[in-house]
């Protein structure tokens, strides 16, 4: 069982991609509604396979994700498990030493980025000798746009797929599943059909209600948990739901002018997303980023005004380090249920530019935890917090600082990977589990004012 070292975080993994691509962005969609084919590939387990390839542990349960301190102390989360670990319940998102309570004798390996980017390089080469333009979503998608297919039939198409996959496994003997469909979104959902090396075409109305349709809401991106709810609330159970009975300015009224017609066409598969070859330095934040959330009504519940204080930190420090950003200096404010009595404001720092959770979420509790208790012992009812980054520091120089807790950057790094691969419902820190529900407001600052 190994006891290798977890490896470095570097920015250039491209573990967020999932954070770059945005919906709301009108840059990332094509501006004319011509009719469109996406193909979307999706590695089955990818770093549990590499593992098992170069280590010659096929048939093994294997945890990728999880190592054992010297004392013999488990520890770790589960970043993904091969199909032989899952016959034993183990999940992504929960803990190694959960993982070894049920299946004793699995296989632990820690993440190695190093060897998953370079095959990652590989299989992206391969990529382009099929189609001129490929995304790189994350090391273990990719899309492609193959609007040269629209014109063959479905042998042909299901064809190019399986040459695709066939040529995948000669140079690499990694297995992938591959989706193919009229819009990106859709794409991507139905590469998840037919696991672990499948091929699922989606090329009209009728392969569409029957294959798309009968998913969950919670299935598209862009849809979380606290979105997932808004619109069950509306009667909408499935995408078929949506697409039959759904129009797009309930989505507008729930969700906003921007966010909610691209969600209603992402979920209806109207959406015209390109194929992102390339994330300019446009698109991403200049000065910083920022959460606002006013709550349906006032609330004195200290737990859940801190428990939302940590969802702002956990959303703050994960678009960071989306973006490749970290922060020292922060400001925030948090306001009344009273009209005419003034929000309190505060600024806080880090001991070091950061993008790690804990430590922001630290320095914050240290500043403002007393007001929180007075004010919340007093009566007097919070309505809204607000919480941004000042100043941000864009150069990817290892900070010094951190090196001092490979646990706490694993861990991090461990979650991210969850997140990004399946969506932030699959894991959930403690300190986020208390909350005041309400509306959320995010804002990535590019213009020149603060």
């Amino acid at each position: 069982m190994s006891k290798k070292k977890p490896h470095s975080y570097q920015p250039e993994h491209d573990v967020h991609r999932i954070t770059l691509y945005n919906t709301i962005y009108p840059e990332h969609q094509h501006t004319s509604r011509k009719p469109r084919l996406y193909l979307h590939f999706d590695f089955a387990c990818f770093y549990a396979q590499v593992e098992q390839l170069r280590n010659k542990m096929y048939g093994l349960p294997l945890i990728i994700g999880g190592w054992r301190k010297e004392n013999g102390q488990v520890k770790g989360i589960v970043a993904t498990a091969s199909y032989e670990a899952r016959k034993f319940g183990i999940k992504t998102g929960m803990s190694a030493y959960e993982a070894w309570q049920l299946c004793p004798h699995v296989c632990m390996m820690q993440v190695d980025y190093d060897t998953y980017k370079a095959i990652s390089e590989q299989v992206h080469a391969i990529f382009k000798e099929f189609a001129p333009v490929v995304e790189r979503y994350s090391m273990d998608e990719y899309f492609m746009e193959v609007d040269f297919l629209l014109d063959k039939s479905r042998e042909e198409i299901d064809t190019f797929a399986k040459r695709l996959q066939d040529r995948i496994y000669q140079v690499t003997h990694l297995v992938g599943a591959v989706g193919i469909a009229r819009s990106k979104t859709y794409a991507k959902l139905c590469s998840s059909l037919d696991k672990p090396k499948g091929r699922t075409l989606i090329l009209n109305d009728d392969d569409e209600r029957n294959q798309i349709w009968p998913l969950e809401l919670d299935e598209v991106w862009g849809v979380g948990r606290r979105r997932h709810e808004h619109i069950l609330a509306e009667g909408y159970k499935t995408i078929g739901d949506v697409v039959q009975r759904g129009n797009q300015q309930t989505f507008i009224r729930l969700f906003g002018a921007n966010f909610g017609k691209m969600l209603y066409q992402t979920i209806t598969g109207q959406d015209q997303g390109r194929v992102m070859e390339e994330i300019s330095e446009d698109y991403k934040p200049k000065q910083g980023v920022s959460y606002g959330h006013t709550f349906s009504e006032g609330s004195t519940d200290l737990d859940r005004i801190k428990g939302e204080y940590a969802i702002a930190v956990q959303q703050i420090c994960y678009r960071m380090r989306a973006y490749g950003i970290r922060a020292n200096s922060f400001s925030g404010m948090f306001g009344f249920n009273e009209p005419d009595k003034p929000g309190v404001g505060f600024r806080f720092v880090t001991k070091a530019h950061t993008n790690i959770d804990d430590y922001v979420y630290q320095a914050l509790m240290d500043q403002i935890e007393a007001a929180l208790h007075q004010v919340c012992e007093h009566g007097i009812e919070i309505r809204n917090l607000w919480l941004g980054t000042r100043e941000i520091d864009k150069t990817q120089q290892l900070n010094v600082f951190f090196q001092d807790d490979e646990d706490k950057k694993a861990r991090t790094e461990a979650i991210d990977e969850i997140k990004n691969r399946f969506g932030p419902k699959y894991i959930t820190k403690a300190n986020t589990l208390h909350r005041v529900e309400g509306n959320t407001h995010f804002l990535e600052r590019n213009n020149s004012s603060s």
